[in-house]
């Protein structure tokens, strides 16, 4: 089988948005076309962010075989799946760790499509794995690193040389929930009282949310959200957040009906918002901000509100991002993400395999044991 052609694209635009839809599920907020050249256009996803795009097709017989959104990083920041300790390695050698190859949707922990091929085609996704890893020795790279792929092309992937990663997210599932009560009632009694106390509280504090979706959602709510996402960042980690103004008030709105924004406010003034997007039949809560602090106001913005809105709207699961054992008490249970990586140096290739190796079993048993912690009644644990 001869090799593929790869040509490595600087921008979205380079590739053009008709070609792109005809390879990315555009219902999927985080593949459309919108979004990423947004994070483009908006100065998100640039070389002076760390995030240079370089985007890669092949093509075969001078026609394209498939695409894939690829980016050179200078850093690991925005990505979830944590290499630190590869990067001092690499120090510790002698070597350079970055420019790194990484495909993944920036700052988005969300797993979907990282390839975009003909799936009928037999054996495309190997190929242009292969074509891949002879691409990073040319662009000069360390590594090559696939981010919240899904779990059976992961599994290809590892049959390529590709090492998996596992890490664990709190997702929630719709059992076919009539209401939020509905949803309550299927808690222990204690659990349920305290997810209750949780609730009442935000509203003796006086506040009020309201959900906004897509054209509902003006451009003063944009930009008060921005403001509320640089607060919250500054705070927590004393710099400014990944995403432009620009991101918020063109990229976002440009997405149609996808974004649904919370917004919660005290006597008539807004306090605090939180941001999700809507795909096929998902819910992805991405972002938060307030101004003022209030006792469990982010569980009521980020989780709740989010849990009510898939319960009415019929949507089948709500992936809150990453992290937070603090969700498995209020229903969100623990799931598998998987990623795969190429290291181009052999010296260093079987020890991360080793590492790879190691930690799923870890990960494999930390998953069981918070699934033992969720809320329900025993007989659904």
């Amino acid at each position: 089988m001869k090799p593929l052609t790869a040509t490595t694209y600087r921008s979205l635009e380079e590739i053009g948005s008709t070609t792109w839809q005809a390879y990315f599920d555009q219902r999927e907020p985080f593949l459309s076309w919108p979004f990423l050249r947004g994070l483009e256009s908006s100065s998100c996803t640039t070389a002076q962010s760390g995030w240079q795009p370089a985007h890669i097709g092949f093509e075969e017989d001078d026609a394209l075989l498939g695409l894939v959104p690829a980016y050179l990083k200078t850093h690991s920041y925005g990505e979830y799946v944590f290499d630190w300790s590869w990067a001092d390695a690499w120090q510790r050698m002698g070597l350079d760790y970055y420019p790194k190859l990484v495909t993944a949707i920036p700052f988005t922990p969300a797993t979907g499509q990282r390839f975009g091929y003909d799936p009928q085609a037999n054996q495309n996704l190997e190929r242009m794995a292969v074509g891949m890893q002879v691409l990073c020795k040319q662009l000069n790279v360390s590594s090559w690193h696939v981010l919240f792929i899904g779990a059976a092309e992961s599994t290809r992937l590892s049959q390529c040389g590709m090492p998996q990663r596992l890490t664990t997210q709190f997702h929630w599932f719709n059992r076919e929930y009539r209401d939020f009560q509905d949803f309550l009632d299927r808690f222990s009694s204690r659990k349920r009282k305290n997810l209750r106390r949780e609730r009442e509280q935000v509203k003796r504090q006086g506040l009020v949310l309201k959900t906004l979706k897509g054209s509902a959602i003006s451009q003063e709510n944009w930009l008060f959200f921005h403001r509320c996402y640089q607060t919250t960042y500054a705070k927590r980690s004393g710099h400014g957040g990944y995403l432009t103004e620009l991101f918020f008030t063109e990229t976002c709105p440009a997405l149609g009906e996808s974004p649904i924004m919370v917004i919660a406010e005290a006597e008539g003034l807004p306090v605090a918002a939180a941001l999700f997007f809507e795909g096929n039949d998902t819910l992805y809560g991405r972002y938060w901000g307030c101004l003022a602090e209030y006792d469990y106001l982010h569980f009521e913005a980020c989780y709740y509100c989010g849990i009510e809105y898939c319960i009415e709207k019929g949507l089948s699961r709500f992936d809150p991002g990453a992290q937070g054992e603090h969700k498995i008490q209020r229903g969100f249970e623990p799931i598998l993400t998987y990623s795969n990586h190429w290291i181009v140096d052999e010296r260093l290739r079987e020890a991360v395999a080793q590492f790879a190796a190691q930690e799923r079993e870890h990960v494999q048993a930390y998953q069981r044991e918070a699934s033992t912690l969720l809320p329900f009644k025993l007989e659904e644990n």
